[in-house]
């Protein structure tokens, strides 16, 4: 499979990404038994081969080990990547419990033991991953601005922040990207991230856009290590009422020839042209199937279908734990 992608900006930088990247997190942890190390070099290189350069990882995905498996897939092909990393979620290893720090002493530290990890001398993306609200946002976009001037990072992103923290964050650097939940079945950003990032010429990068996989073929199981299992909107009812919505949108998939997570992609790329989704996979076939997805248009009445499908259903259940709801949309 070869798939033609035009390269894209990234908001407020000179970085080209493609107009899709590869969330990393799920090669190392919390979707069930990690992929091998050789298993995530030949889905990482896979990716570069096929011109998707953008790889989101973070400190805190396997303790570590998700840098570390791409820098050991990207040996010799460092160039070719465009890496992004977060910090900003402590856990201790393998709790999902978290505290959450953008302490500008801790934004150096973390910095400084991801850069290691990776085996490199620059991150081109780095983003706080959830927002302290016990330490003013100016403080921690400041201190990832010195980074930027000692160029051990090249752009800085937010995670998960509210239209008010983000226009904070804004003032005091220019902040490339915000990522955030976003799916058909997820669509807070609507409110007001999507306009404001258009407002502010910054990429916004939703992550789960198959909403965990409820827009494809993943069901609930007894496996725990799979994080899915204890989230709300998996759980009994919710779950049965949830799948009905995807099996409504499925339908629509079928009738244009593609499968309802390409339909689901494409929706998502489809809402605003500063937006680059980071779909998660161990599998190589579903990397191809992924990348697909950006050769599915959708129509104008395409697109009514689906808004008329959202428009009458409600999603049930909350997307985290309270836990995974520390620092989100603050």
């Amino acid at each position: 499979m070869s798939v033609k992608m035009t390269m894209k900006t990234l908001g407020n930088s000179d970085i080209k990404i493609s107009p899709i990247g590869l969330g990393c997190m799920g090669l190392s942890e919390f979707y069930g038994k990690p992929a091998s190390e050789k298993q995530g070099c030949a889905l990482i290189n896979h990716a570069l081969d096929q011109g998707v350069n953008f790889f989101d990882t973070a400190d805190m995905y396997g303790d570590g080990h998700n840098e570390k498996l791409l820098a050991k897939a990207l040996q010799g092909r460092r160039e070719e990547a465009v890496i992004a990393t977060k910090f900003g979620i402590v856990r201790e290893n393998g709790e999902y419990a978290r505290t959450i720090s953008g302490k500008p002493e801790y934004v150096r530290k973390a910095c400084h033991e991801s850069l290691r990890r990776l085996e490199t001398d620059y991150i081109d993306l780095y983003y706080i991953h959830r927002v302290d609200t016990d330490t003013p946002i100016e403080e921690t976009i400041g201190e990832m601005s010195r980074l930027v001037a000692e160029g051990k990072i090249k752009a800085i992103g937010i995670s998960e922040a509210s239209a008010e923290t983000l226009r904070r964050a804004h003032a005091v650097h220019p902040i490339s990207a915000l990522q955030s939940e976003y799916s058909m079945l997820t669509r807070g950003p609507e409110t007001e991230i999507l306009d404001l990032t258009r407002e502010l010429g910054i990429s916004f990068v939703p992550y789960s856009p198959i909403c965990r996989g409820l827009l494809s073929n993943w069901k609930p199981s007894e496996d725990k290590t799979d994080f899915r299992n204890m989230l709300p909107r998996f759980q009994g009812e919710a779950y049965n009422s949830n799948k009905a919505i995807a099996d409504a949108l499925a339908r629509i998939a079928e009738e244009k020839g593609c499968s309802l997570a390409q339909l689901s992609l494409a929706w998502v790329c489809a809402q605003a042209d500063n937006i680059i989704p980071i779909p998660g996979t161990t599998k190589i076939k579903n990397l191809d199937s992924n990348i697909g997805a950006t050769q599915v248009n959708l129509s104008n009445d395409d697109l009514a279908a689906i808004e008329t499908i959202l428009n009458t259903s409600t999603v049930q259940g909350n997307r985290y734990t309270d836990e995974g709801m520390k620092g989100v949309n603050v």
